[in-house]
């Protein structure tokens, strides 16, 4: 999946987090972020902090891999 938005990652990491079989409290434990917090960014409603991002794709052992485009 190509992420270009916040509405793009927040898919992404709800998906993950679904497949993982967590819940919104336990990913957002597991990360040291609230609840709330997580479901502003499984919406895309929120341009969320990279640290924080980065924990949650931690905890679902994603790696975020950032490639530039030519031309």
């Amino acid at each position: 999946m190509r992420v270009r938005t916040m509405a793009d990652l927040g898919a992404l990491v709800r998906e993950s987090r679904e497949h993982s079989g967590l819940t919104q409290a336990e990913l957002a434990r597991r990360a040291g972020v609230s609840r709330e917090w997580l479901l502003k960014v499984e919406a895309g409603r929120t341009p969320a902090e990279m640290p924080r991002v980065l924990d949650l794709l931690d905890e679902l052992g994603m790696v975020l891999d950032v490639h530039t485009q030519e031309g």
